[in-house]
């Protein structure tokens, strides 16, 4: 993960993952051209999934009740 991904909101990061898969799957990039595009997807995608950890043990705290225990609320 590179410092930029690191400074990247979320949600630019998983719009710049989308446009690097649509390059990837359109087939017309040279193979060095989509090894770079590959490396730079995963870090976005490494990036991408600790910012949602860190957003569901935000919920979690959020969520526990005053005797400590978690109240995990169902959404329909």
């Amino acid at each position: 993960m590179t410092k930029q991904d690191k400074q990247m909101h979320f949600e630019e990061a998983f719009k710049r993952l989308d446009v690097i898969v649509g390059n990837l799957e359109s087939g017309d990039l040279s193979l060095e051209e989509s090894m770079k595009l590959f490396e730079e997807g995963i870090g976005l995608t490494k990036a991408c999934k600790s910012r949602l950890e860190d957003a569901e043990q935000k919920i979690q705290l959020l969520l526990k009740n005053s005797d400590g225990k978690l109240n995990l609320e169902k959404t329909d």
